[in-house]
């Protein structure tokens, strides 16, 4: 199971939110380029890059702290956040990403998904999902579709998207642990490859979802609790066996 250690951006400063709060902000670093370099230092093989501001307002903000995160580290990773355009993503991965996640208009228009699975590759496009209440949570976790997440996961599972980026926003940044029964219910019913995100504080969190890999469960994006000293990213990473 691949371990991505999260780097959530904003005013070109690595943070974390609570829930994904603006309110709720604690800076970490100003130099982003360097915590990635850092977290490849101490074994990660892919980073999860999230572009809050871009979130926030629809557009990408942060693609020099992107770049600069790409000149830092030769290790993969994937960057969402505001890419709500075609120019948009082809800006996130010309300037190093992977990987693009893509949620807010995934969510309003499945067919700009396909366009960029037809422009772009499957390899290229990761769905950000995003759930509240078991409902679709968009334009930076503000506002929450009428549309279950598991119905939508299938929808975007049939036009050709492999791999899922969910998130449990209720229990993103509390180090409250993982969703483990709702994680293995969308590995199932959707068939995408999920990559849990929210909550994940400690081995045994780890432990469980590595557990779940038989159904779909490939990865796990880990934050706050690395962050806080609450876990030890090399041990984190041997547990999660990548």
């Amino acid at each position: 199971m691949i371990l991505f250690p999260a780097i959530d951006l904003k005013d070109g400063k690595c943070v974390r939110l609570v829930q994904g709060r603006a309110e709720a902000k604690k800076v970490y670093s100003d130099d982003p380029a360097s915590v990635a370099a850092s977290f490849q230092a101490q074994g990660a093989g892919f980073l999860h890059v999230v572009d809050l501001d871009g979130a926030f307002t629809g557009a990408p903000f942060n693609l020099e702290a992107i770049r600069s995160i790409a000149e830092q580290v030769s290790i993969p990773f994937q960057v969402g956040g505001g890419l709500r355009t075609a120019e948009s993503v082809k800006a996130a991965l010309d300037g190093g990403a992977a990987r693009a996640v893509v949620g807010t208009r995934a969510a309003r228009n499945p067919d700009f998904v396909k366009e960029l699975l037809d422009k772009f590759g499957a390899d290229k496009i990761v769905l950000g999902l995003d759930v509240k209440g078991g409902a679709v949570a968009v334009e930076g976790w503000v506002e929450t579709l009428p549309l279950p997440a598991e119905e939508f996961a299938g929808q975007m599972k049939n036009i050709g998207v492999q791999t899922v980026v969910y998130t449990d926003i209720a229990r993103d940044g509390l180090l409250a642990g993982v969703n483990i029964p709702a994680t293995r219910n969308l590995a199932r019913v959707s068939g995408l490859r999920v990559i849990a995100s929210g909550g994940v504080s400690s081995i045994e969190d780890i432990a469980a979802l590595k557990k779940l890999q038989e159904d779909g469960v490939t990865g796990a994006i880990i934050g706050k609790a690395i962050y806080d000293g609450k876990l030890d990213l090399v041990q984190a990473l041997r547990a999660a066996g990548g």
